[in-house]
């Protein structure tokens, strides 16, 4: 059960990224090359099939000793995938002639007076197979069935294609249907869907060019932060879904509780939650004895192993109660990456989604980021002369659009690093400067997204640190286990947090938040 509720949870919200460096270091990392996802398949294959000697071993030497117990369990078998056979530079030349079998779902069906082309995908890659049956192909009879969104199984011989779309096709000797699809009824036809109606048919829409590239490209994003932290010695810390303090000290947080009992018909009554003798909830009556939230960031407990172990990170789901329907909410480290690791899938993003965008992530690998301070941004903007729907005055945070300016228009397209930010914008854990003004803060801006990534040093100074406690209104006895880090041999440390979905947002030039994950939830809507 506890599985089902983390399983849950995990669901609710965009993962974001936190990283703690102890004692303090820099804060910015240039991305090693690193080996195709292919390697990566192979190594968990490795992985899982040591895993499986392990933990059969014990089986065996028993069965040994006693007879024959049943049967033994078969080694892992790869699946042969689509990508397998078309995702290498000569895309499927070298499998000419050879027998294979491929399962997938239909996307089109187009019979002929003699011949009928299937394309069929199975999401390993934006390429379909192209698959040629004939009246002779063993299971033709069910070609009534083979309609898009059906599943299937199809075994054949691969030839070189007569067609230009595709190197190689399927000469089909037999298809099975594994599930049918109802023509008259499946949402997702050939012609192209608007993103909109799309999110109203989230279990569906993985199936489409659009999303189904997307998926990948967040897969190779989540896989190459991991081996970058890896290969540079950080250990993953798994940081609580479920906290008793605000972190960002912003209020946005869901209650957790379990006062509300939905046994009844249309829930608790509100004269059966416990209530304290002045009218407040009763929170000794709850399951945790206290108020408790879905965590807006494991920045605050990702600091408790940075102060044992030095460097660590965190990559888990955050949830924040903001009621906020905009587009935008997710550098160079992931670009390289997925240009090298993903190309099919971007170039599909260079024609149909975003024109150039190759070019724009290009420019992040190659242009030099800049620095500038909090002040001279401000400064920058109000010399610009330009008319902004928000306004600028130094002490207020930057909205989107100054952020874009800064790094599209007055640096065209740089990646821009902001730091030294008016303390009274920026959360309670920031170190104070010098100037008793601004906080040891920076963000980092990048072309189309704006902030994509958000860092300071943490202050080390227990006195300090109390004090913006205070000045924020917020209860000590809520953060003791975090003053007791500053009490018992506190260090110079700093992170920084991204925002993965935005990071997607910024890699496929995806322009709604709600389009880089898979189940977004927003106000009014907690669909599938």
């Amino acid at each position: 059960m506890a599985a089902a509720a983390a399983a849950r949870l995990l669901r609710l919200a965009p993962r974001r990224l936190q990283v703690k460096v102890s004692p303090l270091a820099a804060l910015s990392f240039p991305l090693p090359r690193t080996a195709p996802l292919a390697a990566a398949s192979g190594r968990r294959q490795s992985f899982c099939a040591a895993a499986q000697a392990s933990a059969h071993a014990p089986a065996a030497a028993a069965a040994a000793a006693t007879g024959p117990a049943g049967e033994s369990v078969g080694e892992f078998r790869k699946r042969l995938r689509v990508a397998d056979v078309k995702g290498g530079e000569d895309e499927g030349a070298a499998w000419v002639g050879k027998e294979l079998a491929v399962r997938g779902w239909v996307r089109t069906c187009r019979a002929q007076r003699t011949v009928t082309f299937v394309e069929v995908n199975d999401g390993s890659c934006l390429s379909n197979m192209q698959c040629v049956l004939t009246p002779d192909t063993e299971g033709y009879d069910q070609i009534d069935s083979v309609n898009t969104g059906a599943s299937v199984l199809v075994e054949g011989a691969v030839a070189s294609s007569q067609g230009g779309k595709q190197k190689v096709e399927l000469k089909v000797s037999k298809i099975t249907v594994i599930g049918k699809s109802d023509p008259t009824s499946f949402p997702i036809q050939k012609k192209r869907a608007s993103r909109e109606f799309l999110r109203t048919v989230a279990h569906l829409r993985p199936r489409t060019n659009t999303f189904g590239a997307v998926a990948r490209v967040r897969n190779a994003l989540a896989y190459a932060t991991h081996k970058f932290f890896q290969d540079n010695g950080f250990v993953w810390v798994s940081s609580p879904i479920i906290t008793a303090s605000d972190c960002e000290g912003a209020g946005e947080q869901f209650y957790v509780t379990t006062l509300l009992s939905n046994s009844a018909e249309g829930g608790s009554l509100l004269k059966d939650i416990p209530a304290t003798k002045d009218g407040r909830v009763d929170w000794s009556q709850d399951f945790f004895c206290k108020p408790a939230f879905l965590t807006v960031s494991g920045q605050l407990n990702g600091e408790t192993y940075a102060s044992a172990l030095s460097d660590i990170y965190t990559f888990g789901p955050t949830f924040r109660a903001e009621n906020s329907n905009t587009a935008r909410h997710l550098a160079e480290f992931w670009v390289k990456y997925i240009l090298e690791n993903c190309k099919e899938d971007m170039d599909f993003f260079n024609t149909w989604v975003e024109k150039g965008i190759i070019d724009r992530l290009n420019d992040v690998v190659e242009k030099k980021f800049v620095h500038l301070s909090y002040t001279d941004a401000v400064e920058l903007l109000l010399g610009s002369k330009k008319k902004f729907e928000f306004p600028v005055e130094w002490g207020l945070d930057l909205q989107s659009e100054h952020e874009r300016y800064i790094t599209e228009v007055a640096f065209g397209g740089r990646p821009v690093i902001i730091r030294d930010y008016p303390k009274e914008i920026k959360a309670f854990y920031m170190r104070q400067n010098d100037d008793g003004k601004t906080v040891a803060a920076m963000d980092l801006l990048v072309p189309r997204v704006g902030e994509l990534i958000g860092g300071s040093q943490r202050e080390e100074r227990l006195d300090h640190l109390e004090a913006r406690l205070d000045e924020q209104n917020l209860n000590k006895e809520s953060y003791w286990w975090y003053l007791d880090l500053r009490r018992y041999g506190s260090v110079p440390h700093a992170g920084f947090g991204l925002g993965f979905e935005r990071l997607v947002q910024f890699a496929t030039g995806i322009d709604n938040i709600r389009d880089a994950i898979p189940f977004p939830r927003v106000p009014g809507s907690a669909e599938f």
